[in-house]
């Protein structure tokens, strides 16, 4: 149990495709699942990819259970660990919002995002997780995705004028830990 690095864009640890995981339910897991949690609680995430911390696993941990500091109009997304996710689109439509990372810290871009998804994968236990989310639930879920096979958000901006530093694009938003 503790708060790990977040590798930074740069590093070619978050280039990389990550692998699956193979055995649930172990202490190794279990022991990853809380260093996940509790990196992304002090850094007041939204979601934390295993790769983040510099561990090769399709594992993510998303959710809030509170308002968060970073994106303060979000709604609410139910914790969730996700291992071995796969996911579907529901139909064609994107929405571009902003979004920001933990390993790309003080910045912002607006992204393109299917609005609604299925996605499907394990808990730690080896339980399936089938769920249809859209919003801002299906945003996190598809950014944290997008870390098991070496993307950063800043690789799906399309236009670069809706790219810069959060505390030049969002006066007043906290973005000293971002």
């Amino acid at each position: 149990m503790a708060v790990r690095e977040i590798l930074k864009m740069g590093d070619p640890r978050l280039l990389r495709v990550a692998q699956s995981v193979t055995a649930f339910d172990t202490d190794e897991l279990h022991l990853l699942i809380t260093d996940l949690l509790d990196t992304m609680r002090a850094a007041d995430g939204a979601g934390l990819a295993a790769p983040q911390i510099g561990v090769d696993l399709q594992v993510v941990i998303f959710g809030t259970d509170r308002a968060n500091p970073r994106y303060p109009q979000a709604p609410v997304v139910p914790r969730t660990v996700l291992i071995n996710p796969i996911i579907t689109p529901l139909a064609p439509t994107q929405v571009e919002d902003w979004e920001g990372c933990l390993s790309v810290p003080g910045l912002r871009g607006k992204v393109p995002r299917f609005e609604q998804i299925r996605y499907v994968g394990f808990d730690q236990y080896g339980d399936p997780i089938d769920r249809t989310v859209a919003g801002f639930h299906a945003r996190v879920v598809q950014h944290e995705y997008d870390h098991l096979i070496g993307k950063l958000y800043p690789m799906r901006v399309r236009d670069f004028t809706q790219f810069g530093f959060t505390s030049v694009l969002f006066p007043g938003l906290d973005s000293a830990d971002e």
